[in-house]
């Protein structure tokens, strides 16, 4: 199973890392056509600068995530076999308990869909999006015990 981790001494804090997440989300996943599409893809991870340092957040997955115990629709479920939490957007009901819940603050409501947007490692994927668009290795895409 693999992870994601970061260096925040590497990270700029030029936010390749959102914009390619918010394009691999996207309907086109192309980035002149993408910021035309009616239904705009947000990124699952941000930037923030705090004090002269960057860091990057996005969902943990938690082993033992209060998102999911917090979930009344069910729709959060931890995966044993792939180390993360996955997300049924077909069963959320949009009352964004797991934002409220979330230690890391790292799932953002989409004001929109009414559906809140984490991470999921690009699951159709081999690599997320994020680890292929970091010019300085910053986001760490490696395999865990």
């Amino acid at each position: 199973m693999k992870s994601l981790s970061y260096d925040v001494k590497k990270c700029l804090g030029c936010k390749s890392c959102e914009i390619a997440c918010g394009l691999a989300h996207s309907l086109t996943q192309d980035l002149f056509k993408a910021v035309k599409e009616e239904k705009l893809s947000l990124p699952r991870k941000n930037v923030y600068a705090v004090k002269g340092k960057n860091f990057p957040l996005s969902c943990r997955h938690c082993d033992d995530a209060k998102c999911v115990t917090a979930c009344m629709s069910g729709c959060l479920v931890y995966d044993q076999d792939k180390g993360m939490v996955m997300h049924d957007e077909s069963r959320c009901v949009g009352c964004w308990m797991c934002v409220m819940v979330c230690p890391y603050g790292a799932i953002r409501p989409d004001l929109k869909t009414k559906i809140p947007l984490r991470c999921d490692k690009c699951k159709d994927k081999d690599e997320p999006a994020c680890v292929k668009a970091c010019p300085t290795g910053a986001i760490i895409w490696k395999e865990t015990l």
